[in-house]
């Protein structure tokens, strides 16, 4: 709002901007660093997955270390290999499953555009049911390229904007009182 031409902006406000602004910058920092994976694992680029995590590669400086095995503990969602059709809702669901805020990452040529899979059993590619960040080419893609990937994931979180808060507040009930079941996420 401050940046507009033409718009009279007060002290308090380009402070709260100010104050907006290195929160947000704070947050982006930390978030960057602090990925906490799902893997949702269904082929052979599962290998090339082993192989990030280990010791050679090193996983662990870009802040990725832990794989989380439950959707409600993990920000990054790395699909690795073919999805077909009767995954797809699974997937979708694990998505759903995942707190505020999220990133996807399309690993591999099939998670990304089904690969040499052109049939009618196998999804298309995974932006077709859920939003994808980071696209790694490769079949399977070589662990260098999911290193760039990561970075590429962290840049793009760097520029995002960060709030304290990225849900919205639960809804009332015609009582006045907050329905707390109601999942208020966006």
């Amino acid at each position: 709002m401050s940046s507009n031409f033409g718009m009279v902006t007060t002290r308090r406000e380009e402070a709260e901007g100010f104050l907006q602004r290195m929160v947000s910058r704070g947050l982006g920092w930390a978030r960057k660093y602090s990925l906490f994976q799902y893997p949702f694992v269904t082929a052979c680029c599962g290998m090339e997955y082993m192989a990030i995590s280990g010791a050679r590669y090193d996983v662990a400086r870009f802040g990725a270390e832990f794989p989380r095995f439950s959707p409600r503990q993990a920000d990054l969602l790395m699909v690795v290999g073919t999805i077909n059709q009767k995954q797809a809702p699974i997937l979708k669901r694990v998505y759903d499953q995942m707190a505020e805020p999220k990133w996807v990452i399309a690993f591999g040529v099939c998670a990304s555009s089904g690969g040499f899979y052109d049939n009618y059993a196998v999804l298309q590619g995974i932006d077709r049911i859920i939003p994808v960040d980071v696209y790694i080419p490769g079949c399977p893609p070589r662990p260098e390229q999911v290193l760039d990937g990561l970075i590429l994931l962290q840049e793009k979180i760097s520029a995002q904007t960060h709030k304290l808060i990225d849900h919205a507040p639960p809804e009332m009930t015609v009582d006045g009182k907050r329905d707390l079941l109601a999942g208020g996420m966006k």
